[in-house]
């Protein structure tokens, strides 16, 4: 029986990590907002961790060629999918954000189908950069209303709300912009591998 090497296996922690997340996002306890802000950190660890493994000691592999970005993605749009339970971003931005990736996942299919790779671009890397900013700073807002100003400064909370929605809702429509720009960047740099017939 093959065994799963450990780049691999960080790899498919993303998804459970992402269960993690959207498990302490979903629920109203001590702590709750914090801890789903801890696993985002620990998932993103892992992405760095696998590279930095395949690269270094144990090679690529088919699989985690493939699985890296997937779980990734996952891992961006369970955070987003939350978000939108929680009422922090409307559900437009989000299906724009998942659609984006829908779209440039079946682009790289198509491509490799037909004998090309489609490499991460700048904008692309520019896009993920962003969506982790938007979810660290919200999952940070968050632990700091539930966890904090909501135990200690009850008061000010209605408040808090209300400026943090703002934030939430200015961070939510930047990060819908690069991500658009950046699937319209791919689609239009590789536009000939759609006219192959």
């Amino acid at each position: 029986m093959t065994r799963i090497r450990l780049p691999d296996a960080l790899t498919l922690s993303r998804l459970f990590f992402a269960g993690l997340i959207m498990f302490f996002l979903s629920v109203d306890f001590t702590l709750a907002r914090t801890s789903a802000l801890l696993m985002f950190i620990i998932a993103g660890t892992t992405d760095y961790l696998d590279g930095y493994l395949a690269r270094k000691y144990y090679g690529s592999t088919p699989f985690g060629v493939f699985m890296d970005p997937l779980t990734d993605k996952i891992l961006i749009c369970a955070a987003f999918v939350s978000f939108v339970e929680l009422q922090l971003l409307p559900a437009w931005m989000v299906v724009l954000v998942i659609g984006r990736e829908f779209l440039v996942t079946g682009l790289r299919l198509l491509a490799a189908y037909r004998g090309h790779i489609i490499p991460a671009g700048r904008w692309g890397k520019h896009k993920t950069g962003w969506q982790v900013v938007t979810i660290v700073a919200i999952m940070l807002g968050l632990a700091v209303r539930d966890d904090v100003v909501a135990v200690y400064y009850p008061a000010v909370l209605a408040d808090y709300r209300m400026g943090f929605s703002y934030v939430c809702y200015g961070l939510g429509l930047a990060a819908v912009m690069i991500t658009l720009a950046s699937g319209w960047g791919y689609f239009w740099q590789h536009s000939p591998i759609l006219r192959q017939q």
